[in-house]
């Protein structure tokens, strides 16, 4: 026989001997199988093909891999050694396993992910390097769980089948749609696509459209496909529909019995303009004393939605209200959320509150927790009230005015303290009767934000607080925290490098000497160019907040106790809060620390994917207003640079877009690693962080949410 042909012939046995490996691990470890229906579960009909997989299986068993279960049926050996986890892959293609217990993450070579996805759980089996040295290699035998079950793309239909191409990145091959499992999808629509299946010897997965969501571009199609993208759901169950229309606004007066009666106490809520869910409220009492009572009123979702419910299980799943430029996708249907506890004013509404005695100066003397009931007598807007603190005129001035100085004081004590002072920015947009951006602006925080935030962060604090002073007593009560780690010290030296180029410093020495240099850089960067791009390295510097039980604190609120109560209708942690607080006030067994930390693990990853829908729906209507503007060039600022390029963004509606340094004909440009910024090899130029640039609009790609720019080097 030709050489070439022997060669070829074992490449066709060594790949024919991976698949059928894979289709045992895959399979269930009872289960066995002789060659013929391996064969028939690959697609092999022919005689030459079936003397081949004969071949393939009596090799494998010779080589222990596969256990004889009967005469000539075989399974995959129980001697394989394999681990549990999920799979982090990187842009270049290869993987990672990540384990529950925290050991080292395991390499995971691109060709053998087998067709897992990011995040999905698998089951690996795992090898030293090679020669027994260095690190361990892990090789996916079978797809455990699949992180994401649905997909959202265009369909294309020719022939038999159709195809999806996913708007998702994680997702890098298209989807077959056989002709029964389209429905009246059309060629071109977005569709969302449910996985059915990956043959293992197929490069496509399967699957079926289960919604279709119209036509690319238009803006409902849009909104609707970036909230499905990131795994919210667009409907809710007819079961958690039908509980909550089940409700009425009118409240019992058996229920009023059981609580504090509030409804005759000035009560007030400060909300956005176009807000509908009114979460929370503020009461103020002036006492004999001289001193105040404060109530910071929550909407009591956890009485209307009961554990394990249909709107229980509904809420779970979501975990988060998701807020996108012009709409919320709720977690709550609309007759709980906007009705029934949304704490509308001269209602009655059921709620929980954290009441405080305090003294002019801030100081709490008394502090209590519990069910109540108002009836809010205004419902003002952040505008509204900010009128009022800068003007000294409107309803209920007095009580403003009070809370206002109150807030002042919570808050300057808590940066005394080594609270950390930044804030993203937040945009917003100013849309046309179509969902067509017409003017994009930064929304500015005032006095009137600022306030409802510190009594927020007062009633979170202290709850967490008299939860966590329950360890002490007859039992350890597991609870919800929301913790935020210190920083990599690290990341924080480098950032202090970065800083130093820009003339202002960081002092690393302790946590107290960090948070006020952090303090001092905000006020210094006042008014400056450079300010939004500092403020947001400074933000990546920081670790990320979680909910977990195990508490660490708040690192940059400077709180060692500190959970989220004040937000139910839009959050699931908040829900759990009251339920646990509700529990231990009544001397209730603990809750399991491990279920409670799976259910906290949960609501972590939904947050993490609501703020990436929030962001893509941002950057979708930044780009819209910037189509078809090809060629025109813009003013910008250079936010980050790579070892491939830099990204910029513009002054006209604040779109990041990327130049690639293989796009830059002037020059032959890289990336200076230790100086931090691009160099023109030739020239000699330096382009730095935080820089100020001209672009050209090169490309727009809406689909995939990214813009290119081309630099337009300084005029001589």
């Amino acid at each position: 026989m030709p050489k070439s042909n022997t060669n070829n012939l074992k490449k066709q046995l060594s790949q024919l001997s991976d698949e059928v490996l894979r289709f045992y691990r895959s399979s269930k470890s009872e289960k066995s199988y002789n060659y013929r229906e391996v064969a028939a579960k690959l697609h092999i009909t022919d005689d030459m093909g079936r003397a081949l997989i004969q071949q393939v299986v009596e090799k494998l068993f010779a080589q222990e891999q596969l256990e004889e279960v009967r005469p000539g049926s075989f399974r995959i050996s129980r001697k394989e050694s394999t681990l549990e986890g999920r799979v982090s892959i990187t842009a270049k293609g290869f993987g990672f396993l990540i384990t529950e217990e925290g050991a080292d993450d395991i390499f995971i070579p691109e060709t053998k992910l087998h067709n897992a996805l990011p995040n999905d759980l698998v089951r690996v089996k795992v090898k030293k390097g090679r020669g027994g040295q260095g690190r361990k290699e892990a090789e996916v035998l079978e797809v455990v769980e699949r992180h994401r079950s649905f997909f959202v793309g265009i369909i294309r239909i020719g022939g038999k089948d159709a195809f999806v191409t996913p708007d998702s990145k994680e997702i890098a091959v298209d989807i077959i749609v056989p002709a029964d499992k389209r429905g009246a999808a059309k060629d071109g629509q977005k569709v969302i696509v449910k996985f059915i299946d990956w043959p293992i010897n197929r490069h496509n997965p399967i699957g079926e459209v289960t919604e279709i969501l119209g036509s690319p571009g238009e803006h409902d199609t849009e909104m609707l496909s970036i909230t499905a993208e990131f795994g919210f759901h667009l409907h809710f169950s007819p079961q958690a529909i039908a509980q909550a229309e089940q409700y009425s606004l009118e409240v019992s007066i058996e229920e009023i019995k059981k609580r504090r009666d509030f409804r005759s106490i000035t009560t007030f809520t400060i909300d956005p303009d176009d807000a509908k869910d009114f979460d929370d409220a503020l009461s103020i009492q002036f006492l004999d004393n001289g001193n105040y009572e404060i109530g910071v009123h929550i909407a009591d979702v956890s009485h209307y939605v009961t554990p394990g419910s249909p709107l229980d299980q509904e809420a779970f799943r979501r975990a988060t209200s998701v807020y996108l430029v012009d709409r919320v996708v709720p977690m709550l249907p609309e007759n709980l959320s906007n009705m029934v506890c949304s704490l509308r004013p001269h209602e009655e509404k059921l709620t929980y509150s954290a009441v405080f005695e305090m003294t002019p100066k801030g100081d709490i003397l008394d502090e209590w927790f519990g069910r109540t009931v108002i009836k809010s007598d205004h419902r003002f807007t952040y505008d509204e009230v900010q009128q009022i603190i800068e003007k000294g005129e409107g309803p209920f001035l007095r009580e403003i005015n009070v809370l206002n100085g109150l807030a002042l004081e919570l808050r300057e004590d808590r940066f005394r303290r080594g609270s950390i002072r930044f804030e993203s920015e937040e945009l917003k947009f100013k849309l046309d009767e179509n969902g067509k951006p017409l003017s994009v602006f930064i929304k500015e925080r005032k006095d009137a934000h600022m306030l409802i935030e510190d009594f927020m962060l007062l009633a979170n604090r202290r709850v967490a607080h008299y939860v966590s002073g329950l360890s002490g007593g007859q039992y350890n009560a597991s609870f919800v925290y929301r913790v935020h780690d210190s920083p990599d010290m690290d990341r924080l030296r480098s950032f202090a490098r970065f800083v130093e180029r820009f003339g202002y410093s960081i002092n690393t020495r302790s946590r107290k000497e960090i948070s006020q240099s952090f303090n001092q850089l905000v006020e210094d960067l006042d008014g400056k160019e450079e300010a939004d791009i500092i403020e947001s390295m400074a933000i990546r510097t920081m670790a990320k907040a979680i909910y977990t039980t195990k508490n660490i604190g708040h690192y940059g609120l400077a709180f060692q106790h500190y959970s989220h109560f004040t937000s139910p209708i839009r959050r699931y942690p908040d829900v759990l809060v009251h339920r646990l607080l509700d529990a231990y006030m009544a001397s209730a067994k603990p809750v399991q620390q491990e279920a409670l930390e799976k259910e906290c693990l949960h609501c972590s990853e939904r947050e993490r994917a609501a703020t990436q829908a929030e962001r893509a729906s941002t950057k979708y209507k930044q780009i819209e207003m910037i189509v078809g503007r090809e060629g025109e060039e813009f003013e910008g600022m250079v936010s980050s640079i790579t070892d491939f390029g830099f990204y910029v963004v513009i002054d006209f509606n604040h779109c990041e877009g990327l130049i690639r340094f293989a796009a830059m004909h002037d020059d032959k440009y890289f990336f200076d690693e230790d100086d931090y910024c691009v160099i023109g090899n030739r020239s000699g130029r330096r382009i730095r962080l935080g820089q100020k640039v001209t672009v050209e609009l090169k490309k727009t790609d809406l689909r995939t949410r990214q813009v290119d720019y081309a630099y337009i080097p300084p005029k001589k």
